[in-house]
């Protein structure tokens, strides 16, 4: 069962109702339909209006689907491929051949899991260098069959342990954005949920960047920005505010190039449909992409993260 935020009560109080209503022997069928257009038009009014803080809290939501269900529900002859070659595999990084309708692709993306079994063997969602590496591997596959490249985000961050560390954290980031930035294969990227740091960037360094409706992207979490800048917890609020993670404020600064909208109530509540969206989302700009040749794939690649620089200092 779907949890309720705080700032979703008033539309429990409502599915309270209409679960008493749907009991009763003699249903008042109009009384549930009553209800039932009370509860669209107060999801409409609540998720047009809600803050930077809210919107980390629905990106962060449990039940929002992540990289596997997208791969199971989008994409058809998913093919896993594992291991970086160098020292292990990374279980917090899925990715493999795959096919959208009748195109073959190479997808990949940060896993967070669904459970808590599936959570600790996915390290929810943070990866560590071998996982970057990994990645590299595949992007160089791709290019080798000319493919395009997909790659789903959802992720806090890198896994900040110290193994990580001494296995080259940083370095596997920055070599992967370097090859990102050289690969000749059309790569896009989607921000499903949490969008975080370095992390993101690493799948995020493509020739285009969506992000969903409810989803966020930032240089850092609002937790971490409040104990920094305000010494306290208490700041996660500000935090959220100042670090402009939203779709909408990352589409004004020009870092993602569209937003995939969600029905109101977010992506958790309506998988189907979501589901569909990113679909064809995806098969539009794929044919986009496939119009450009290898040069100026990279050349408007390149120039697209040194414009997002210039124009944000």
């Amino acid at each position: 069962m779907i949890k309720y935020f705080d700032f979703e009560k008033p539309i429990e109080k409502i599915d309270e109702q209409l679960i008493e209503l749907e009991k009763d022997k003699n249903k008042n069928k109009k009384s549930i339909e009553q209800l039932k257009n009370q509860k669209e038009k107060l999801f409409n009014k609540i998720y047009a209006s809600l803050s930077s803080w809210q919107k980390v809290q629905v990106a962060r939501q449990p039940e929002r689907p992540h990289t596997l269900d997208y791969i199971n529900n989008v994409f058809e002859d998913f093919v896993p491929l594992s291991g970086d070659k160098k020292f292990s595999e990374d279980k917090s990084i899925v990715g493999g051949f795959a096919k959208i309708e009748d195109v073959s692709v190479m997808v990949i993306g940060t896993e967070k899991g669904n459970n808590m079994d599936s959570r600790i063997k996915h390290n929810f969602g943070m990866a560590r260098p071998e996982g970057y590496r990994k990645v590299q591997r595949l992007y160089g596959l791709a290019e080798k069959f000319n493919l395009p490249i997909i790659t789903l985000v959802d992720t806090a961050g890198a896994f900040p342990g110290k193994d990580a560390e001494e296995r080259g954290q940083s370095e596997s980031i920055a070599s992967l954005i370097l090859y990102s930035l050289e690969v000749k294969s059309p790569i896009i990227s989607i921000i499903l949920g949490e969008g975080g740091s370095g992390g993101a960037i690493a799948l995020a360094t493509a020739d285009i960047v969506l992000m969903l409706e409810n989803s966020i992207y930032s240089v850092i979490s609002p937790e971490g920005c409040a104990s920094i800048l305000w010494r306290t917890s208490d700041a996660v609020q500000e935090a959220a505010s100042s670090l402009k993670l939203t779709s909408n404020e990352c589409l004004k600064l020009g870092i993602v190039d569209e937003i995939i909208p969600e029905k109101p109530g977010g992506a958790h509540r309506f998988k189907i449909e979501q589901y569909s969206k990113v679909k064809y989302t995806l098969l539009k700009k794929i044919k986009n992409l496939r119009n450009l040749s290898n040069k100026n794939l990279l050349q408007k690649r390149n120039e697209k993260f040194i414009n997002i620089t210039k124009n944000n200092l």
